[in-house]
C-alpha cells in the first residue's frame, strides 16, 4: 500500500508542479477571429480554449518579466512577459499570449530579474482598452 502510495505521489507532485511553472502553456491556448464591432468595424477578438476557461477567475502563478508601463520605478500596473524585454511581445518576436497585464496590490520594484507574480486570472475578450490576460489582486511571490 506504501508503495503505491508513493509511486502516486511521484507521478502527481511533478505533475502539478511543472502546471504552475508552465502556465503560460495554458495562455497559450487561445486562438482569434474576426468580427465586427458595434460600429461595423472589423476586430480581431481572443477565443479562449475550454480548458483555459477553467481558470477564469481563479488564482494562478507566472513567472516573467516587468515590462513597465510608466517611467521605471514602483510599478502598481505593468505588464508581465514570458520572455525578457527584448523578445516580449511589445519587440514584435512574440504573441499576445506572452503577456499579462498585472494590476498588482502594492508596487513592485522594476528588475530585469525573472520574478513570480499570484493573482486573479481575468480572460478579457470584451473590453479593448485592456490585454486579454489581466492578473488581478496580484502579489509578489
Amino acid at each position: 500500500m506504501k508503495k503505491s502510495l508513493f509511486i502516486c505521489l511521484l507521478w502527481i507532485v511533478p505533475s502539478v508542479f511543472a502546471q504552475e511553472q508552465n502556465f503560460w502553456q495554458v495562455l497559450a491556448q487561445v486562438g482569434f477571429e474576426n468580427k465586427k464591432d458595434k460600429n461595423g468595424y472589423d476586430v480581431e477578438v481572443p477565443v479562449f480554449s475550454k480548458h483555459l476557461k477553467t481558470f477564469q477567475g481563479k488564482k494562478v502563478k507566472l513567472k516573467g518579466y516587468i515590462i513597465p508601463l510608466e517611467e521605471i520605478g514602483g510599478q502598481g500596473k505593468f505588464m508581465l512577459s514570458s520572455l525578457p524585454f527584448n523578445l516580449c511581445y511589445f519587440c514584435g518576436a512574440a504573441g499576445p499570449e506572452t503577456v499579462v497585464e498585472v494590476e498588482a496590490v502594492e508596487k513592485i520594484k522594476f528588475t530585469t530579474k525573472q520574478i513570480v507574480m499570484e493573482g486573479i486570472l481575468i480572460l478579457n475578450d470584451k473590453d479593448p482598452n485592456h490585454h486579454l490576460y489581466i492578473l488581478k489582486s496580484a502579489t509578489l511571490i
